[in-house]
């Protein structure tokens, strides 16, 4: 006798699995995760904002 499928179940899991290809497919050839790109990113800025603040000021203004 056939196992019991619910269809419902199997089409949820087709779905997640076709995203999970997908979203794979888009990230960067580097890797990294999301919060691994948005870590890198905030800490790029917070160095600009502090080399800007050492910065001289302008002599001419």
């Amino acid at each position: 006798m056939a196992k019991v499928v619910n269809l419902r179940t199997r089409r949820k899991q087709r779905d997640r699995d076709k995203a999970r290809e997908e979203t794979g497919a888009v990230t960067p050839a580097t890797g990294e995760t999301a919060a691994e790109a948005a870590r890198r990113r905030a800490e790029a800025e917070l160095a600009s904002r502090r080399l800007e603040g050492h910065r001289r000021p302008d002599p001419k203004g």
